[in-house]
């Protein structure tokens, strides 16, 4: 267990480099986001999209998000199965991970969306074993539903807690890198040590005055990588945030964001 109470599920042993690399799933690793996907089939009930809209206007948290929209997806798993598979994914990101593996970083998927597809695409691209905080959702003759084993455990908003997985690892001692793009990754990116955004995330992390460096392809990333590995000492330690959410910002407990977003 780490001082942020989630076990370091993304503790690799023998780490030569004190750093973490966290990065999200949809839009990142993934060329697409999968849910949008999901949401935009005809295998799917309208009505989410007043779901979507609160969301994307900080009205409601992510968990509530995916929560609420279990009823509008169809009962058979099989079709969603079909079309996260179909999506494509930055093909630079394999040689990526065998590179950061090489140099001794740590690496974790953070994903804040369904989960059920995240570690089945990863298998099929040929990276099999990356350890991944995300949801759990299975399917029952009662539908599907979601559970968040790496939400916070205290603070309801969001459904995986990214900013838990930045702080444990920081708790260890690692500068920790998040590589991401979008709404999902906010909370992240405040807390991180480096920022690596892209499209919206770009635009959230302009207006939070966060740090950042753009990327495209994990081609970027692992340059980066070889120019801080090539320079001991390059990789600063871990420094302290102020905190932009969860129950040090908001109070303790809540299930929604703040009024004031």
């Amino acid at each position: 267990m780490t001082s942020s109470g989630l076990p370091d599920r993304a503790a690799q042993g023998g780490a030569r480099l004190p750093l973490a690399i966290l990065m999200d799933y949809d839009g990142t690793i993934c060329r697409t986001d999968v849910l949008d996907r999901i949401a935009t089939d005809r295998a799917v009930r309208p009505g989410w999209e007043r779901l979507d809209a609160a969301y994307m206007d900080g009205r409601i948290g992510s968990r509530e998000n995916l929560l609420g929209f279990l009823p509008f997806l169809p009962a058979d798993p099989l079709p969603l199965h079909a079309i996260a598979e179909a999506q494509p994914h930055d093909p630079t990101f394999p040689t990526f991970v065998d590179r950061a593996r090489e140099l001794g970083a740590t690496l974790e998927v953070v994903s804040d969306g369904f989960g059920f597809y995240v570690g089945h695409n990863l298998v099929r691209i040929g990276v099999p074993d990356l350890p991944i905080s995300t949801a759990e959702m299975t399917w029952s003759a009662a539908g599907p539903a979601l559970a968040f084993p790496a939400g916070n455990p205290t603070f309801l908003v969001c459904g995986t807690c990214k900013r838990e997985r930045v702080l444990a690892h920081q708790a260890r001692g690692r500068h920790v890198a998040f590589v991401g793009d979008g709404m999902s990754d906010r909370y992240a990116a405040a807390h991180a040590d480096t920022v690596f955004a892209k499209d919206r995330l770009v635009e959230l992390c302009e207006a939070e005055e966060i740090p950042y460096l753009r990327w495209e392809t994990f081609d970027d990333i692992s340059a980066w990588l070889a120019a801080v590995a090539a320079v001991p000492g390059s990789i600063a330690p871990p420094r302290a945030r102020t905190f932009i959410c969860g129950p040090e910002a908001w109070g303790p407990g809540p299930a929604r964001l703040p009024a004031d977003g």
